[in-house]
């Protein structure tokens, strides 16, 4: 038999099946009777009568209703389950990696303004031009240092302490701290290690503050 133009599936029951003869007659949902040939049975077995199928419907050279593509309904269902699932798994990935690439720009952009406003603050003689040249060298270093202790980290190796990279960020290398745990995403997921990241932050910033009064009071000879 050969056919033509294939339908969509439909489900349906096994109500007659001659294993002798290898064919049997699906019950389709309409309570139409198609035949169904064992070559187009799916699965690693026979057919059994009762059991719930998955097919689609043809004609064969003679204009007559065949079903073809035969399929266990349980194995569909278990297979639909799996794509959804993937397609679920899929969707998340695409949602949390478009929530990183959001937080890569707004992270890298409070960066720059930190920068921008020490660079303000230093053009208008309110800070010295030596605590911004600091902060940026701190910010590298802290950057790097980092990067060395994920490498050592994919590669077993001795780990730089925690308590050495906030020390870093405290002396002013927050900013570089930031853009490493954003870009390189070492130390961005630990939750204890986020809350001090935020405490070296306020710590430096309040010291800058207290530069920044001390500058205003006594000018820039003072903090020199």
């Amino acid at each position: 038999m050969s056919s033509n133009q294939t339908k969509s599936k439909q489900q349906g029951t096994i109500k007659q099946w001659q294993d002798d003869k290898g064919f049997g007659f699906i019950e389709t949902e309409t309570g139409e009777s198609v035949f169904f040939h064992v070559s187009d049975f799916k699965a690693q077995r026979r057919p059994t009568v009762g059991e719930t199928v998955v097919f689609a419907v043809a004609q064969d050279n003679q204009g007559r209703a065949q079903a073809k593509q035969v399929q266990e309904l349980a194995f569909v269902q278990k297979k639909m389950t799996q794509k959804n699932h993937q397609i679920r798994q899929r969707n998340q990935r695409k949602s949390q990696q478009a929530q990183f690439e959001s937080g890569q720009k707004k992270r890298l952009l409070m960066g720059a303004a930190f920068y921008g406003i020490l660079l303000l603050l230093a053009a208008m003689q309110k800070l010295p031009w030596l605590i911004v040249a600091w902060y940026v060298l701190i910010g590298v270093v802290t950057f790097f240092m980092y990067a060395k202790d994920k490498k050592a980290a994919q590669n077993n190796q001795w780990r730089t302490p925690e308590s050495t990279l906030h020390l870093l960020s405290i002396a002013g290398g927050w900013v570089g701290a930031m853009v490493a745990q954003t870009y390189l995403r070492h130390k961005s997921q630990k939750a204890e290690f986020r809350m001090m990241y935020y405490l070296t932050v306020i710590i430096n910033m309040a010291g800058l503050l207290f530069l920044l009064i001390k500058a205003s009071e006594g000018g820039l000879q003072g903090l020199l």
